[in-house]
């Protein structure tokens, strides 16, 4: 048995020597991203042991002392801090409504321009819809500024003046505003993805539905639809997964004293704590950002196990 499996080994490493010479040039090409995923990817990770530890400069990562409580001190800090129930409710509510708004809205636009007639309307509505996305975020927001000042700006003066409503210093508005700007901002970006997939839509389908007498959102419901399907499931399970780290520099830019109780949400709160704090503390804010990587890992084997059960449309 033993000389058998030898065989087998010996048999394997020679096929793989043949394969390797003769397709070298493929791991050659594999060589430099795979280098770059490991640089940049993997050997970061060695920074999580500052989770647990309680990190000192001088001491470095390996002779700094381990946290109280097995380490888990750092993680008990961040639970009963009295910030975290605010920072989590307000992660979750900004978090689930782009959710809610973002996917549909990007559907809704690909839908629209696969059954636009005139290709030069067209192509100027992806254009316009796109541009937004290349903007800076501070640019980004500062335009956001422009138009929603209750003094001078378009819409914000607008609603001052005859509703008493001050749109970028409201706790209440800032959820919807920061979400619907950017819808404004990506849902261009975001639409792509759904018209390539309605690019693979064959005609014949269309037309045998015409045949039969489908309306127009008879076909979006029954042969569109569909073929979206599987790559909005793929698009959710990964948005889902990313519920906990929403991107601190947008909200970070929009932020002020009169919204703070809506806006501030775990991102900006571990930027405040490790690099804009006098005392930076690197430990706990790598626990934070360890504890949104595991709450992400968990939410999405969840939803895609969901996914594969109603839909069939899982990663595995």
């Amino acid at each position: 048995m033993k000389t058998q499996n030898a065989i087998r080994q010996k048999i394997g490493k020679e096929n793989f020597g043949r394969y390797f010479k003769a397709h070298w040039q493929l791991y050659l090409m594999m060589a430099f991203p795979v280098a770059v995923l490991l640089i940049f990817a993997y050997a970061p990770m060695y920074g999580i042991l500052l989770a647990f530890k309680n990190y000192q400069v001088s001491l470095g990562i390996w002779g700094s002392p381990w946290a109280d409580h097995f380490g888990m001190n750092n993680f008990i800090r961040f639970f009963n801090n009295y910030n975290f129930s605010e920072c989590l409710r307000n992660t979750i509510v900004i978090s689930l409504y782009s959710l809610l708004v973002t996917m549909p809205c990007s559907i809704l636009l690909a839908l629209s321009l696969n059954y636009a007639r005139k290709i030069w309307f067209r192509k100027t509505v992806q254009m316009i819809t796109y541009c937004p996305y290349f903007i800076s975020t501070i640019v980004f927001v500062g335009i956001i500024n422009i138009i929603m000042d209750s003094r001078a700006g378009i819409l914000g003066k607008f609603f001052y003046e005859n509703f008493g409503i001050n749109i970028l210093g409201s706790s209440s508005l800032f959820p919807s505003l920061y979400v619907w700007s950017g819808v404004w901002q990506g849902v261009g970006f975001g639409a792509i993805i759904y018209i390539a997939a309605l690019a693979g839509v064959d005609m014949e389908q269309h037309e045998a539905a015409i045949i039969d007498g489908a309306s127009l959102l008879q076909r979006i419901r029954y042969v569109d639809f569909p073929a979206i399907l599987p790559t909005a499931v793929i698009m959710m399970i990964l948005n889902v997964g990313g519920i906990l780290n929403i991107g601190y520099e947008k909200i970070l830019a929009m932020q002020n004293q009169n919204n703070m109780g809506t806006s501030e949400v775990i991102t900006t709160y571990s930027y405040k704590v490790s690099l804009v704090s006098t005392f930076p503390d690197y430990s706990y804010s790598t626990a934070i950002g360890l504890f949104q990587s595991l709450v992400g890992l968990i939410l999405i084997l969840i939803t895609n196990k969901l996914a594969d059960k109603l839909t069939g449309n899982g990663f595995i």
